[in-house]
């Protein structure tokens, strides 16, 4: 069975292609990480911008999306999630996910390209509305326990996986797939980390939004 990351988790899953994840890695220029110098999260834009235009900023997108149990705050035509249940991808935990100050942050939206790692290798060379884009694509964006997502930080997969193994091969085809879209390219060890991944399910086809 073909997973997709969101498929066993109450998401909307990504469609797949026709062409395996491992054809579009071999596509990816290999080379080492770009300096950090003058990364700002500014430099992708507001934090959850409304790029759709649907009146929902991104993070409320994804919440709507990602969430079960949904309860929203009134005269917002449901756009801001107040609470809901979330069964988190990379953990499989379910996590109640509730507004507030403190409470928000049990359950965080993680850049599956982190946009630390995004900007070391490429993103940097791209214009403000291509890494707006970037930051708010849906195929990017996945509502996640908000330990995993500090713990990850800006990790790529030579550093750090979900540690639910059976989404890993989908979880790491989503980061080929955003970093072919956007014209990234991957690292020596990210890439030998790729193929040895991808090795345990060979033939997954690459997602598409």
């Amino acid at each position: 069975m073909l997973l997709v990351l969101g498929v066993a988790m109450g998401q909307a899953p990504l469609e797949a292609s026709t062409k395996t994840v491992a054809a579009v890695l071999e596509k990816l220029p290999v080379k080492g990480r770009a300096p950090k110098t003058g990364f700002e999260r500014s430099q992708f834009g507001p934090a959850w911008s409304d790029v759709d235009r649907n009146g929902c900023d991104t993070r409320n997108d994804i919440l709507y999306r990602d969430l079960t149990s949904k309860v929203f705050k009134s005269g917002t035509r449901e756009c801001v999630v107040l609470s809901g249940i979330l069964l988190d991808p990379y953990s499989g935990e379910k996590i109640t996910f509730v507004r507030g100050v403190g409470s928000s942050m049990d359950v965080q939206i993680d850049h599956v390209v982190a946009l630390s790692n995004a900007w070391q290798t490429g993103a940097f060379k791209l214009s403000y509305d291509k890494r707006l884009s970037l930051a708010n694509d849906p195929i990017n964006l996945l509502a996640v326990k908000g330990r995993l997502n500090s713990q990850k930080s800006d990790g790529d997969a030579a550093t750090w996986l979900p540690p639910r193994k059976d989404i890993r091969c989908a979880y790491v085809a989503q980061q080929i797939v955003v970093k072919a879209k956007y014209g990234l390219w991957v690292t020596p060890p990210e890439k030998a980390a790729m193929v040895a991944l991808l090795a345990k399910c060979p033939g997954f086809k690459a997602p598409t939004n």
